[in-house]
């Protein structure tokens, strides 16, 4: 600061009612809505093209774990044409999708691509964020808008030697856009999360040699892919608007929903026969159309474990494998059935019956140094030609404190979260006034369908804007009391389940030194849509509204771009 204004090193290119980090489903929403406002708003993407993290995932085997149409925008004018070739898209079906999405809504012309927000500080004495990109592009906005989804930070482990291996070495989420050769490779697999389950499963049958190090069984459901008929779709058209009306009131914003009665209450032939049924249906039914107490109760959650261990214990050849993936210890589950997001596979299990596979257990035999031809580990040496980690990221905070965000009294949002995370209604956090994020910590998030998620917290924001502009304020800022309390009520809710006895990247268990917490509300869906929506009703409560809107002097932003040049 410099006599009460910010300096910033590069020139003030543009002055915004609105910026949005991030082209996915939220900042596309956001964008296309806000335009109708008659705000200036633009979307700045790291990528090359629309999508957000279907521009970046682009691995083998890629492809979303929520089936369509609920996997899509709720717009009519979207999906009365669009139709799916699968149940569960692919990452290159799903760039179709986000390139027609552009013609309809004409996307593009308000985004910049290939420019990375670097660090966003908050003027007080204008009311505007001041952002800045990795080029040295500075923006003024009144209102600064993150959409950088759950999984935008990837995190790698301090593997001794990993810099020295020689052969071709990705992160899932920086794949080469122009793919990697594969076929008779002796590949290794570091990490069986989703992306690892998805890899795996693709490039085992064209492997000279599969090895895959595991460090967590991973309690994988079948996704039963299908194939999807056009002109079908196009029939079935008319119940969408039914479908969409649906989505909001499930826990997980899907077009199924718990069974509202305890599993106990049920005798075991009925609960098989739900059992079977949830199995058959594929998809996360298993998961968030079982009886309502599995992830409340260990006595049904183990219920639950056995079923599937019976399911999957029968497609594994090898006593030895069967442990390996099945089991903590004998008879033990890994961990409380669906306290980790379960992975949707199509034959992942197969894959390891093949006899040009091994799968190493990471807790009995560890990775003890990356070589320049492989990976050693504690009982031996796996020769590689090429190395994949599947390693995950930092979850859900890690995509908004990667960046410098600086609020009203100069604290980054890292410093502020290092400690434990502090947001109000899961998309504001105090002392950084105009800024909402969507799909993040403390929200529904991972417990929710994405676009379901985007579209109901991307609502409330834009109904918050469009009233401090009726009401000409230029500056909302959630206050800290309110925001204790969400982050209280956030972590009361997560105690009474199961989720707090698993070390996931729902806990933030995953990233040495992150603080263990509840990152996700975990009340459902329409739980969380209605305590939103009475804070707003409430004059929104829980917030400071203040400031006068001036309009945007833009004679003073061209003296100072004058000034600078």
């Amino acid at each position: 600061m410099e006599n009460g204004n910010i300096v910033q090193n590069g020139d003030v290119t543009e002055e915004l009612d609105a910026l949005i980090v991030g082209s996915g489903f939220g900042g596309i929403w956001l964008l296309y809505h806000l335009r109708k406002l008659g705000m200036k708003v633009k979307i700045y993407e790291g990528g090359q093209d629309l999508g957000g993290i279907w521009y970046h995932n682009c691995y083998p085997g890629a492809r979303v774990d929520s089936d369509v149409p609920l996997y899509e925008f709720s717009l009519e004018e979207i999906w009365r044409e669009w139709t799916w070739t699968e149940r569960f898209p692919s990452w290159e079906e799903l760039r179709q999708y986000f390139k027609f999405v552009d013609q309809k809504l004409d996307i593009k012309k308000d985004c910049q691509f290939n420019t990375w927000v670097t660090a966003a500080e908050f003027d007080k004495e204008k009311d505007q964020w001041v952002v800045t990109t990795k080029d040295g592009q500075v923006t003024r906005a009144r209102y600064f808008l993150p959409c950088t989804g759950f999984a935008a930070k990837r995190y790698v482990p301090p593997f001794k030697g990993l810099e020295t291996f020689a052969g071709e070495c990705s992160h899932t989420a920086v794949w080469p856009q122009n793919g990697m050769e594969l076929r008779d490779k002796k590949i290794g697999v570091i990490g069986t999360g989703a992306s690892g389950v998805q890899v795996i499963q693709e490039v085992g049958p064209i492997a000279k040699h599969l090895t895959v190090f595991q460090r967590t069984p991973n309690l994988s459901l079948p996704m039963v892919q299908q194939k999807l008929d056009r002109q079908k779709q196009l029939d079935e058209k008319d119940q969408y608007p039914a479908i969409y009306k649906m989505r909001p009131t499930t826990f997980g914003g899907f077009h199924y929903d718990w069974v509202y009665k305890d599993l106990a209450s049920a005798s075991p032939e009925e609960r098989e026969a739900l059992f079977e049924k949830l199995w058959a249906a594929g998809g996360f039914q298993f998961w968030l159309a079982n009886y309502h107490d599995i992830l409340f109760k260990k006595d049904a959650n183990d219920l639950c474990y056995d079923f599937w261990k019976r399911k999957v214990r029968a497609r594994l050849n090898d006593p030895e494998v069967q442990e390996k993936l099945v089991y903590k210890a004998p008879n033990k589950a890994p961990h409380a059935f669906g306290t980790k997001r379960p992975c949707l596979e199509q034959r992942v299990y197969e894959v390891y019956n093949q006899p040009n596979v091994d799968l190493i257990d990471l807790q009995a035999d560890p990775i003890v140094e990356i070589k320049p031809d492989g990976v050693q580990t504690a009982s031996g040496f796996h020769e590689l030609d090429v190395l994949v980690l599947a390693t995950g990221f930092d979850s859900v905070t890690g995509g908004l404190t990667q960046i410098d965000i600086k609020g009203i009294d100069g604290q980054t949002l890292k410093s502020k979260w290092s400690e434990g995370t502090f947001t109000y209604l899961g998309m504001s956090t105090a002392n950084f006034p105009n800024m909402f994020f969507l799909y993040g910590p403390q929200g529904p998030t991972a417990f929710c369908n994405g676009p379901t998620c985007a579209e109901l917290q991307g609502n409330w924001i834009i109904r918050c804007i469009e009233h401090m502009r009726k009401e000409n304020k230029t500056r909302i800022n959630a206050t800290v009391a309110a925001e204790d309390e969400w982050r209280k009520h956030v972590t009361e809710l997560c105690d009474i389940t199961l989720f707090p006895g698993t070390s996931s990247w729902y806990m933030g268990a995953n990233i040495p030194g992150k603080p263990r917490e509840s990152l996700n509300y975990a009340g459902g869906v329409p739980r969380y849509n209605r305590e939103c929506n009475e804070k707003a009703d409430n004059g929104y409560e829980g917030f400071v509204l203040d400031g006068e809107a001036g309009g945007l002097d833009m004679k003073e932003v061209q003296q100072v771009v004058a000034a600078l040049a």
